[in-house]
């Protein structure tokens, strides 16, 4: 089965390898140090610091193989968007909630790097599905937890 693409920006990107690059480097090294000192405490089998060192090692290898995972599968984003004057991931868009009549500003990018925070918000989000393809003008109507609204697209970029 072939494994889903992650769209990143460069600076996500970074992000996930500088953390790749950490925790085999640096964590690793600690957990091991963390293994062998529990050990020198006696009986393994009743010693609560190796059980807890061995827990977190086979978390961190477990994050490490996510992380290798999602870079082999990543593609990066541009922040300029759909060339095509449609949104896509990577474009800036900016909307009216057509029902609050106020504005906002997005960022379309995928999932690993949607932050609603930030104005980041995921293609896969209600908001980033509904307008997804769509060009300046288009009103569209989006299903959000919140309740149904209408949104216009306003801007592209």
């Amino acid at each position: 089965m072939a494994e889903k693409e992650v769209y990143l920006s460069r600076d996500g990107l970074k992000k996930l390898e500088q953390e790749l690059e950490y925790l085999k480097t640096v964590r690793r090294r600690e957990i091991a140090e963390r293994i062998r000192q529990a050990r020198e405490y006696g009986d393994i089998a009743e010693n609560s610091e190796y059980e807890d060192a061995k827990n977190e090692q086979a978390f961190i290898e477990g994050r490490i193989l996510q992380l290798e995972k999602t870079l082999r599968n990543a593609r990066i984003l541009t922040e300029n968007g759909s060339p095509s004057g449609r949104v896509g991931l990577g474009s800036r868009v900016r909307i009216r909630n057509l029902d609050l009549g106020e504005e906002e500003e997005y960022l379309i990018v995928g999932t690993l790097e949607a932050n609603p925070a930030e104005n980041r918000i995921s293609d896969e989000s209600p908001v980033g599905r509904a307008i997804m393809g769509q060009k300046v003008g288009a009103i569209v109507e989006v299903d959000a937890p919140a309740g149904a609204m209408r949104v216009q697209i306003l801007e592209i970029h």
